[in-house]
């Protein structure tokens, strides 16, 4: 059996049976996906506190997040939301979809396979009409031409009024994209982060 024989077998042995930690994860989704993946080297805890300490979790029903890759952000939003909260993942990476859906047995994940641009859509097959929060770590300058700027107005639409979209880049140029479709966009910068990360809060009218 050749090397790339051995190497594709253990790959769906690892898919299989879960085997794997969360960074074998990550590095495996970013070879496969490098456009998807905004880093090689998951988020710190001080970018996750920094980012969601505007959420006001007691009136938040639905929170939703893109690109959660290996849950990085998750079990945090998880820790936050309410009982009879939802926290929706929406990521094209289906190996991600997954692992978080072995890794949490969480009743209030609903993880699912499929493309941010079609937010809407999944939410309403999910039940939902509006999300309260939309959380993005995806790498939008490096994104197909054309997808970042449909993400940007999909998630406006499907934000509820006074409903934010919570965005940390490695490049500022998302601001070009978001800026079109919220009044209202808070900026800020986190060093402790590899690499250091921008933080935007777009809020919806």
């Amino acid at each position: 059996m050749t090397f790339s024989a051995q190497q594709a077998q253990r790959d769906r042995r690892f898919l299989k049976d879960g085997s794997g930690g969360p960074l074998w994860h990550f590095l495996r989704g970013f070879v496969k996906h490098p456009v998807m993946v905004g880093s090689v080297i998951p988020s710190s805890k001080i970018l996750i506190d920094r980012m969601l300490e505007p959420v006001d979790w007691r009136s938040c029903k639905l929170f939703v997040e893109y690109g959660p890759g290996v849950g990085t952000f998750t079990q945090h939003i998880l820790d936050r939301i309410a009982p009879d909260a939802t926290l929706l993942t929406i990521d094209t990476n289906p190996d991600f979809t997954d692992y978080l859906s072995r890794k949490f047995t969480d009743s209030r994940l609903r993880a699912v396979t499929g493309s941010a641009a079609d937010v809407r859509g999944i939410m309403n097959d999910c039940g939902f009409e509006a999300a309260d929060y939309v959380l993005s770590g995806l790498p939008f300058s490096t994104l197909p031409s054309g997808v970042g700027p449909a993400i940007a107005a999909e998630t406006e639409a499907a934000l509820r009024p006074g409903g934010a979209f919570l965005v940390y880049q490695f490049s500022p140029k998302v601001r070009e994209y978001i800026a079109p479709h919220f009044s209202r966009i808070d900026r800020a910068f986190e060093w402790m982060n590899i690499p250091p990360a921008t933080l935007f809060w777009a809020w919806k009218d």
